[in-house]
Parts: C-alpha cells; sequence; structure tokens
C-alpha cells in the first residue's frame, strides 16, 4: 500500500501536497478472526484537513475500535476548525484578521501550542521556519495557477507583510498580536503533525496503543504490531513519485515526516522552484532534495523537515541538535548524482535483512 509524503509550509492544511518520498506500510499480518479475544488489524480512513487520515491499530473488540478511532478522527477534525487558513471561521482566520489592529488576541491552548512551537523554531532556524509566511503562499499558489514567476514588485510587497518577529506572543497572558497590516498565519508546516500527535493520545485514552496514525504521508506511531519489533516503513529515493522504496525503518513510538520537490514544483526560465517557500527570500527552494526526519513526536518531525529543507543539509543537522532523539536522511540530487546525508542515529532505525518485503 504505496503512500506519499506531504509537504507543508509552504503548503497549507488544505489541500495536501504530494512528494516523491513513498512511504510503504507494511503492518503485520492479521490475526486470526475466529478468535475474538486475539488481536486484530483494523484500518479506518477519513478525509479530514483536506486530505486522506488512515488510522491502523490493534485491538481484540471491534466496537472499542470504532469507537477510539471515531474519537481520534473528531479530534483531527475539531483541530481544522481552529488551525484552517482556508475557513474564513476558523480560529487561525480570525486571528490573522486583527492584523495590525494593535489589539493582542487571546487564543486557545491548541492554537497557543503550535504558534508556541513555531516561534520557538522560527528563531532556531533563524527565519527558515516561519507561520506569518501566509502572504507569499498565496502569492505562489497564484503563481502556480498561472504559470507565470511572480513579479519582484509582488515579491516585495508580500515580504513586508512576512516575519515571525512580527507576531508576538504573551505567555502569562496567552494572547498573540500580529503587528503589521496584512500579515496571514499559515500553519501548514506544523499543524498536521500536531493533530496525528493529539490522535495518538485519544486512543491510547481508549486503551489502544498498538497504532499508527498517517496524514497523508506524516506518520507517527505507538507500540508495534504483535510479535513485530516495530512498524516498518519504507521511505523510497527522490525519483519522483512512482519511486520504489530502498531503505526500511522499523519504528515504534516515534515519528516520521519527509519533505521534498519530486513532486510540487514549477519552473520558470529554466529555474526549478519547490513549492516549500524560504521565507526570508520569498522564493521557492531550488535546491531538489528530500529530507525524512524521524523525531519522538510528529509537531517535531513535522515542523522540521520543512526547515531542514530549507536550510540545506549543513545547517539542517546543525538544527537537529536542538532536538534530543531527533534524526534525519538528506537526500540531494546534484546531476544525475544523489547526494547523502544521514545523523548517526538514523542508523538504528533501518532494516537491513535482505527479506524485507516490497511495497503492497
Amino acid at each position: 500500500m504505496p503512500l506519499n509524503h506531504a509537504i507543508r509550509q509552504c503548503a497549507s492544511i488544505a489541500p495536501a501536497f504530494l512528494t516523491a518520498a513513498a512511504v510503504a506500510l507494511l503492518g503485520a499480518a492479521a490475526q486470526n478472526p475466529s478468535d475474538k479475544n486475539q488481536l486484530q488489524r483494523r484500518q479506518f480512513e477519513q478525509v479530514e484537513m483536506g486530505m486522506p487520515f488512515k488510522v491502523l491499530l490493534y485491538s481484540a473488540d471491534p466496537q472499542a475500535a470504532n469507537r477510539a478511532a471515531a474519537a481520534a478522527f473528531a479530534r483531527i477534525h475539531e483541530l481544522n476548525g481552529v488551525m484552517s487558513d482556508y475557513d474564513s471561521g476558523s480560529e487561525l482566520s480570525r486571528l490573522s484578521a486583527t492584523a495590525g489592529s494593535g489589539k493582542a488576541t487571546p487564543v486557545s491552548a491548541d492554537l497557543w501550542n503550535v504558534l508556541s512551537r513555531a516561534q520557538k523554531l522560527a528563531d532556531q532556524s533563524d527565519g527558515a521556519f516561519d507561520v506569518t509566511v501566509g502572504p507569499l503562499i498565496k502569492l505562489w499558489r497564484r503563481a502556480r495557477r498561472a504559470k507565470e514567476m511572480p513579479s519582484p514588485e509582488r515579491l516585495a510587497e508580500a515580504k513586508v507583510s512576512v516575519g515571525h518577529d512580527s507576531l508576538r506572543l504573551d505567555p502569562e497572558a496567552r494572547t498573540a498580536e500580529l503587528l503589521k497590516p496584512g500579515m496571514r498565519l499559515d500553519l501548514g508546516g506544523i499543524a498536521v503533525g500536531f493533530a496525528l500527535d493529539e490522535a495518538l493520545k485519544v486512543l491510547a485514552e481508549h486503551g489502544i496503543t498498538q497504532v499508527l496514525i498517517d496524514g497523508s504521508g506524516d506518520i507517527v506511531v505507538g507500540d508495534p504490531p504483535p510479535g513485530e519489533p516495530g512498524w516498518r516503513i519504507g521511505v523510497a529515493p527522490s525519483e519522483g513519485k512512482n519511486s520504489v522504496a530502498s531503505r526500511y525503518l522499523s519504528l515504534k513510538n516515534c515519528a516520521l515526516t519527509t519533505s521534498g520537490d519530486d513532486v510540487q514544483f514549477v519552473e520558470f526560465d529554466g529555474k526549478r522552484y519547490s513549492h516549500i517557500l524560504d521565507p526570508r527570500t520569498g522564493l521557492g527552494v531550488t535546491d531538489h532534495s528530500s529530507v525524512t526526519i524521524v523525531a519522538p513526536d510528529c509537531i517535531t518531525a513535522d515542523s522540521l523537515a520543512t526547515a531542514t529543507s530549507v536550510l540545506g543539509p549543513k545547517r539542517g543537522m546543525a538544527l537537529l541538535e536542538h532536538y534530543p532523539g531527533t534524526t534525519a536522511l538528506i537526500l540531494r540530487r546534484n546531476g544525475s548524482q544523489v547526494e547523502t546525508t544521514q545523523s548517526p542515529g538514523f542508523e538504528k532505525y533501518l532494516i537491513k535483512s535482505k527479506n524485507t518485503p516490497p511495497p503492497k
């Protein structure tokens, strides 16, 4: 069952954009359904945040599994109502509408958690990750539809309203203020990861811990399937959306996200621009690469994958040092060659057996 990783920051919560770093989820075989006390593999799918979400879990009780999955999807749906930039009635959109008003706005605990994490990463990455990038995203969406490079004048105009330093957070009052007129927040590089973490918590509250949740390619896993050391996930090389997995990872109680430009990019005057934007320049990233992050939680994996895509291998790897338990694989295409940069910790997740099954 080949799946593709979704890319965000730069791509809003909906619709999802796909990269060429395909992921094959290879769960253990389902248990004998004739034994009512036996754990059985169950799969649930639902569209939320404008993208497909899948829940794979093991439970002996089908009704309990149904209730747990429904609660997890309900939590994701709730968070979309908070963080969508497509829904004019969402909490995020209402906050963006206050830009330049001179007033701080109280925000919910969920939105505060995401904004505070985003601002921390913005500082650590020198603005390579920036949730105020909304005006630039809007401009590049128009450019992709029109197949026309944004003019320098329009880029300059949009950049005036971008900058994480102009998003002021007050932790004591739990308020947010957008200091510049025209600012627009976009949580596309972090909100899905947060939603997956929250869905995992909901399933655990229902007593289900052997679970994998996939949000159009962002993946969070709990305990491994019965009899397995971990969930087996195949990561494809940076060679297009139909590429076959070349590496397999065994993961448990962690998260994985890949960002890249193999599928979503545009070319103007012979130059290739990723849909992943560098907020500092206002331009799509021109480095043809794929970044896979494994982290303790999905909000970290999601946001770091985008930041590292913008920063490049050297500075991206340095950024990971701020996040214990986080590791990366970066594949960068240079002509016909693929340059590989890998964190030392990535090796422990690799499955080295030659008998690893192919994607199904």
